[in-house]
């Protein structure tokens, strides 16, 4: 029940900051609410979908962008989003 609850705040606040975060970043748009698919995967250590390793390659390029974010922060950097990204071969970029 609490993993569930996190992985909604996850989703919720991802909604929230994508209102002040899309930047173009070439022909990427950087939007943190397109990694929402990864929320259940970062917050519970379940492996991720195709579809969340589809998207965080996509955002890749943002990844950097994200972790200065304050607000983004947190979750990027942490251990299981890591993990993700490397489960789903694309590891995060060195800021």
């Amino acid at each position: 029940m609490a993993m569930k609850f996190v992985a909604l705040l996850t989703i919720v606040l991802l909604f929230v900051l994508v209102q002040e975060t899309k930047v173009t970043n070439g022909a990427v748009n950087c939007n943190p609410l397109q990694l929402s698919p990864c929320a259940n995967a970062i917050t519970s250590s379940t492996t991720p979908s195709a579809i969340c390793c589809s998207k965080l390659k996509e955002q890749r390029p943002c990844l950097c962008k994200y972790m200065k974010d304050p607000r983004l922060q947190k979750m990027i950097s942490s251990p299981n989003a890591k993990k993700v990204a490397t489960t789903c071969g694309s590891p995060f970029p060195r800021c």
